[in-house]
């Protein structure tokens, strides 16, 4: 019984070093092991950094030049969003401004603004905004939405008093203010909204895209499988665990420094222990090996795992449910969807670290990912086994007599 263990871990031991070797020696291999996982969430949380865009230019074209609309413009120039660069004699004075990026975004407050509002009549500003920031226009949108609420509210107030005095007493303050306060994003910035989920989707494509290439270069090199007399040495089973075993441990550092440090030094929302997300996080992992197995089927080549690369990257990113909510999905992108570890662990993982959810709050999507892990693990030995070993040995058949006929 100890010897057969014995020699089963010693078969095991061997997998992992010659595993450890082709990864070392590949460039493409540590490419999606170490720079994916370390470069790609600072490159992408610094584009997207700062979270919020304040004082932001614009310009305005007053028609109206009345105490009322010089007001206007004074609480918009107050607030935080936007910052009011002066004023534009006509419309196409202001888009000159625009379009030679002196500011991004026009208010023309319309002739008549002013008389309007002292008749109780309603009146109409316009506002522009240059759209190659959407963050530009939601900002704007925010500035003027909020001095044009603003300055109803008391117009009406004035208006009340106007007719009933004694009325200021009851209606005087904001009897039901309203405070918005998003959960797990308090400045409502774009970076803490996207990142958390683009971390899992990094770390679900090299983890799949890596086990893929190493597939790819296993049929380029055959020689270096470990193949004794046309036959590999070690089981598919043990070859299988091997190999994950040695992954893991080249990506195991990578990954706390995606799902930990890189939310600690941008400053996105972390409410649970690195512990419990790397738990919630395993049968992903597992999943998403078992995913790169299969994909060493197809892999023949290298260089095939780059196509594959940009075909799979957005298709993952639209059905994970980061830009479109998934029960917002047809039945069949739903079905397929559920069919890829990152969404679940895209989910699971927001809840978590953003939510502050615990590892029993999100039993559904961890209960699915090992659901997913057991069957593409089982679906990836499948591969090995009727696939990929008698891919390999016929490979090194053909190295071998090469290699003979050049002697």
């Amino acid at each position: 019984m100890w010897k057969r263990i014995k020699i089963y871990v010693s078969r095991l031991f061997d997998v992992y070093c010659r595993e450890f070797k082709i990864v070392l020696h590949d460039e493409g291999i540590m490419l999606f092991f170490l720079f994916l996982p370390l470069a790609y969430p600072v490159i992408y949380s610094l584009i997207y950094n700062p979270e919020v865009v304040r004082d932001v230019k614009m310009v305005v074209v007053d028609h109206d030049r009345s105490q009322k609309s010089r007001e206007l413009v004074r609480n918009i120039d107050a607030t935080e969003e936007a910052w009011v660069i002066g004023y534009a004699a006509d419309m196409p004075e202001a888009r000159k401004a625009v379009n030679s990026h002196e500011c991004y975004g026009i208010l023309e407050i319309p002739d008549g603004f002013g008389r309007k509002l002292g008749n109780g009549e309603q009146a109409n500003a316009v506002m522009y905004c240059e759209a190659s920031l959407l963050l530009r226009y939601r900002g704007f949108l925010m500035a003027t939405t909020d001095v044009m609420a603003a300055m109803g509210a008391e117009l009406m107030s004035e208006r009340i008093n106007e007719i009933a005095p004694l009325a200021a007493t009851v209606v005087d303050g904001d009897l039901m203010p309203i405070e918005s306060v998003a959960m797990g994003n308090i400045e409502s910035g774009f970076d803490s909204f996207i990142m958390p989920g683009v971390l899992i989707l990094i770390l679900h494509q090299c983890i799949i895209l890596a086990t893929g290439m190493a597939g790819g270069a296993k049929r380029e090199y055959p020689e270096k499988e470990g193949l004794i007399n046309g036959r590999v040495g070690s089981g598919v089973i043990t070859t299988m665990l091997g190999s994950m075993l040695c992954y893991i441990t080249i990506l195991f550092i990578p990954t706390i420094f995606l799902v930990h440090y890189v939310p600690l030094i941008f400053a996105f929302p972390m409410e649970n222990h690195i512990i419990d997300i790397l738990a919630f996080l395993l049968p992903m992992v597992l999943a998403c090996f078992g995913v790169g197995f299969c994909l060493q089927g197809v892999v023949k080549e290298r260089e095939t795992v780059f196509v594959i690369w940009v075909v799979t990257s957005l298709a993952f990113l639209f059905l994970s449910g980061l830009t479109w909510p998934r029960y917002a999905m047809s039945p069949f992108w739903y079905f397929v969807s559920d069919l890829i570890p990152a969404t679940w662990g895209v989910e699971g993982f927001i809840r978590m670290n953003t939510n502050g959810a615990t590892l029993a709050q999100v039993q559904s999507d961890y209960i699915a990912l090992w659901i997913l892990a057991g069957a593409y693990l089982v679906a990836g030995y499948c591969v090995q086994r009727w696939v990929v070993r008698p891919s390999l040995v016929k490979g090194y058949d053909a190295y071998t007599a090469v290699r003979a006929n050049s002697f």
